[in-house]
């Protein structure tokens, strides 16, 4: 998906990946993991990702993982934290929160053409097969 700089943007990204992982039979709280770690990234390229107008979510579902690209043409971090900001702080939470839900996070920092955060998390399935649930569904 390819979208506005703007923060109307994340809530389609969350809506269209949240319902793709339920559909697959993804237990509730591994889409919430990974909803969370997307909108940080999201709103991190709708904040830093300037001066371009756009970013690129790409998502990958397969091989029991989740894969998610988030591409900015910012002008990236410096360098990465490691630790909390203070309480007090309104910002700078988000890598940290990405951190703590995914398996694995990675960035591909260019200072001056962007930012590409990659996001991959272990999906977790619901103990009801997947069929039997579409035929449930198809009956209502």
């Amino acid at each position: 998906m390819a979208l506005p700089r703007e923060a109307m943007g994340i809530p389609m990204v969350r809506r269209a990946l949240g319902d793709s992982l339920r559909s697959l039979g993804v237990t509730e709280s591994c889409v919430s993991d990974i909803l969370l770690a997307v909108t940080e990234a999201c709103a991190n390229a709708v904040r830093h990702g300037g001066p371009a107008n756009r970013y690129v979510v790409e998502v990958s579902i397969g091989h029991g993982r989740c894969d998610v690209r988030i591409i900015d043409r910012g002008h990236g971090l410096p360098r990465m934290p490691d630790r909390y900001p203070p309480t007090d702080a309104e910002h700078g939470r988000g890598i940290l929160i990405m951190q703590a839900v995914v398996d694995e996070i990675s960035f591909d920092i260019t200072p001056g053409r962007g930012t590409t955060v990659h996001l991959r998390k272990h999906l977790a399935w619901d103990d009801e097969p997947i069929i039997p649930r579409q035929r449930a569904l198809a009956a209502v």
